[in-house]
């Protein structure tokens, strides 16, 4: 990681010293990727037959649940499966209490406007496989969408080298309830999941993180005419700490290190109020980083991260709401008193006890997070990516002809007429006529 003082820094410099990896939105990435989903569009379930054996080095399976999670339950140790139930308990408790409840206004005597809830039918789940097969983020999607109540969930991961389903997936689909997945992955699971292909049924919406180009998969379906909503853009991980001196130089180390291992185009920054710290971490990456499996990949990762010395707290608060991270760990020894300053962050870990990883597995909260700076304007998962608000309005016979004479006043004004005709009609309304009559 170079290290930069963001005082001695231009405006371009400082803009460079926060820009994202490149490969993410490389031209040649966006055109693979819409090669694929045409060509899944285009020709269904064969063509993604064809394209996951070429790139996945196996056709798409849909795989039951319950053995592979009976196997699972026998090969992996007791304190790894209560952990995992742990995990599902916390997130369930979460989400089940954030559920929003139905509002009724009345805005004009007579004048009833209610907003209520109601989930997406059908939702696409991509979870990040193969060689890192990330079964947290199953329990982080599935879970608030059964909170939500959503009636359907496709699930979809890239199959184990040598194909099939991983294991610990396999538990944690169990654990929610979810009886068989998809083994395929990739941009052409995304685009199987919008356009439906053979058995897979189109969605409406398709949540979950990936790799750059399942990232660019989702933006492009959700972008085409009646394609899928999608959570967010969620690529690869990115993190940010602040640290003042109070902070533990291995602590943050460790940190940065737990999304670096993640993925060679992730990044991590660190903003600090010392060269001294600045320096503190850097020996601890090194000296971290040696003893991980992941060694090479997540020395890539680095590669990408920048350490930026801020002249204070303000200033690094002020560099984290213009980079917007994914991920913010505040190690710092107030984190309460600089929350209020931190406007654009996916998820914000406050306090030195408060590791990042606690979030990435069973504080409760989704790790499913908006990246690219798109925190900016888009929060993580949550019960409300599943719902959606519907209005309903009832109006008294009272309050229809009161208002009909200003409602076609502003239909006149924009010179919508039958608008206005259906304004005037609405005022004329009569009583209805007395049971007795009508028979």
């Amino acid at each position: 990681m170079k290290t930069l003082r963001w005082s001695d820094l231009s405006a371009d410099e400082r803009r460079a010293a926060l820009a994202r990896p490149p490969q993410r939105s490389a031209p040649e990435l966006q055109e693979a990727v819409h090669e694929i989903a045409e060509e899944v569009r285009a020709g269904g379930w064969d063509a993604l037959c064809r394209i996951a054996e070429r790139l996945d080095g196996e056709a798409p399976r849909l795989v039951r649940v319950a053995p592979v999670a009976a196997e699972a339950r026998k090969s992996l140790a007791a304190d790894v499966i209560a952990a995992m139930e742990l995990a599902a308990g916390n997130i369930r408790r979460f989400h089940e209490a954030s559920r929003p409840s139905d509002t009724s206004v009345e805005t004009f005597p007579g004048l009833n406007v209610r907003k209520v809830w109601r989930p997406i039918d059908r939702v696409g789940l991509y979870v990040p496989g193969g060689k890192t097969p990330l079964f947290s983020t199953l329990l982080m999607l599935a879970i608030p969408a059964q909170a939500a109540g959503v009636r359907e969930l496709v699930v979809v991961t890239p199959p184990q080298p040598g194909g099939g389903l991983d294991p610990a997936i396999a538990l944690a689909a169990e654990l929610c309830g979810i009886e068989a997945v998809w083994t395929v992955g990739g941009a052409q699971a995304a685009a199987a999941l919008a356009f439906g292909a053979g058995d897979i049924p189109q969605v409406s919406k398709i949540c979950g993180p990936g790799n750059a180009w399942v990232a660019e998969a989702k933006t492009l379906v959700s972008s085409l005419p009646g394609g899928p909503a999608i959570d967010m853009p969620a690529g690869p991980s990115e993190l940010m700490v602040i640290a003042d001196d109070s902070a533990d130089p291995a602590m943050v180390a460790a940190d940065l290190l737990s999304q670096a291992e993640h993925d060679a185009a992730a990044q991590v920054l660190l903003a600090c109020t010392t060269e001294q710290l600045a320096n503190a971490v850097t020996t601890e990456l090194q000296r971290q980083i040696a003893s991980l499996p992941r060694h090479d990949l997540a020395q890539q990762a680095l590669n990408n991260g920048t350490i930026l010395i801020a002249r204070d707290l303000a200033e690094a608060a002020a560099i984290a709401n213009l980079y917007a991270p994914e991920h913010l760990c505040l190690a710092v020894e107030d984190a309460e008193a600089l929350v209020p300053a931190i406007r654009n962050a996916g998820a914000v870990f406050a306090g030195h006890a408060a590791a990042e990883t606690f979030g990435d597995y069973l504080a409760g909260s989704s790790h499913v997070l908006p990246t690219d700076g798109a925190a900016r304007a888009w929060g993580g998962v949550s019960v409300y990516t599943f719902l959606r608000a519907m209005s309903v309005q009832s109006v008294s016979r009272e309050a229809g002809r009161a208002l009909a004479a200003p409602a076609a006043a502003l239909a006149r004004l924009e010179g919508l007429e039958a608008l206005r005709r259906g304004h005037d009609q609405a005022g004329r309304q009569r009583e209805p006529l007395p049971a007795f009559v009508r028979r």
